[in-house]
């Protein structure tokens, strides 16, 4: 690998095999002018990798590398080439290739990146909207002279991947989105106050799958049994009792008992965590809420080192391929970080590759288990 380039060497970590999978899956270079599949992914994990603001700067980019452009198995496109594969290749095809390389990288993320002794899995569900400008992304209507789409996303705590993606118009509410997310039986999702549904919370505990969310300052409810505190606790938790929500039509949409948790904050504020988990201690329960401060870190990780706030096509299809090229790329980032022996951050990682793409050296990575491919 001394040889070859360290963009080239990341390419790697994408199985050819399943890329052409999925091209001919999704008849995706149907009329393609000679520009593949293959070409238009190198093109746009570029734009991510170099932070390219534009159409144009992906192109010169790339055409001032045109030496080095064999290894990566392309040749550098024009910038119309470029704008109309955007355009008009359907977002999808990059969809499925990141659920698929999301299989593979969660599979070689070990369990010891998590910070909790029970066997279940944790997520963790948020969302983050994106400003556009209406003139320019008229499909993106916001508000009445405000365009925006948001990004809803359910973080893995296993290696802190995203492992399930919904991009909706700005319109759309939290709690909307969240009827969306599958919750398996036995996992856990945490979720702040914008999520706050007792029919979602009933729908979640019908899947038997379990919740961690804070109550609403203004939920009313009845203290059914107040539970022992254990001799040793943290100081800042104050009580543990089940409930039951009492509040207008609340007993249709939620049937059974819930558990608060009250605690205060390092400012001494009050705090209500909410869960129908009935068997993890208190403090547990506390410290997953405050678990859920990944995912707001997840969204920072993705604004500062990849190209989503800001966007080289204006149509929604070229907009949804930028997501997710950006979301792929997250993965290789995330995957080169697990396996670096240097405990870079990863904003460090994302500017030493920004800074040396076309550089010889070896990464020194042990690739992608993908015999399966």
């Amino acid at each position: 690998m001394k040889n070859m380039s360290l963009f080239s060497q990341i390419l790697l970590l994408i199985p050819k095999s399943l890329f052409k999978k999925l091209v001919k899956k999704h008849n995706a270079e149907y009329r393609s002018k000679g520009f593949s599949s293959w070409e238009q992914l190198v093109s746009m994990l570029f734009c991510q990798f170099a932070q390219a603001a534009s159409l144009r700067e992906i192109t010169h980019g790339l055409q001032s590398c045109e030496g080095k452009l064999s290894h990566l198995g392309i040749d550098a496109p024009s910038r119309s080439t470029l704008a109309n594969a955007n355009k008009v290749r359907s977002w999808k095809l990059y969809k499925e290739l990141f659920d698929e390389l999301l299989k593979t990288v969660s599979s070689e993320f070990k369990s010891e990146t998590r910070n909790f002794n029970f066997s279940q899995k944790l997520y963790s569900i948020d969302s983050s909207t994106i400003d556009l400008c209406l003139n320019v992304f008229s499909w993106a209507k916001y508000r009445t002279t405000k365009g925006a789409i948001k990004l809803h996303v359910r973080l893995d705590h296993d290696g802190y991947l995203p492992d399930f993606l919904l991009v909706t118009d700005g319109k759309t509410s939290d709690v909307s989105a969240a009827w969306e997310y599958p919750y398996d039986a036995g996992t856990i999702s945490v979720f702040d106050r914008g999520y706050s549904d007792f029919k979602l919370f009933q729908h979640i505990t019908d899947q038997l799958a379990f919740f961690v969310t804070r109550l609403k300052s203004n939920a009313k409810y009845k203290v059914v049994e107040e539970l022992a505190m254990p001799t040793k606790h943290d100081p800042d938790l104050i009580s543990d009792s089940i409930i039951k929500l009492t509040g207008q039509g609340a007993d249709e949409a939620y049937s059974g008992n819930l558990r608060l948790i009250c605690s205060t904050d390092t400012e001494g504020r009050d705090i209500r965590f909410l869960t129908n988990n009935f068997e993890l201690d208190v403090e547990t329960i506390s410290n997953i809420y405050r678990e859920r401060s990944k995912i707001e870190l997840f969204f920072k990780e993705i604004k500062q080192n990849l190209k989503v706030k800001t966007f080289v096509g204006t149509s929604e299809n070229a907009v949804m391929i930028q997501i997710y090229t950006a979301l792929i790329t997250i993965l290789l980032l995330k995957y080169l970080k697990m396996k670096s022996t240097f405990k870079w951050s990863m904003s460090n990682l994302a500017a030493l590759i920004r800074m040396n793409l076309f550089t010889h050296k070896s990464l020194g990575y042990v690739p992608f288990s993908c015999g399966k491919f």
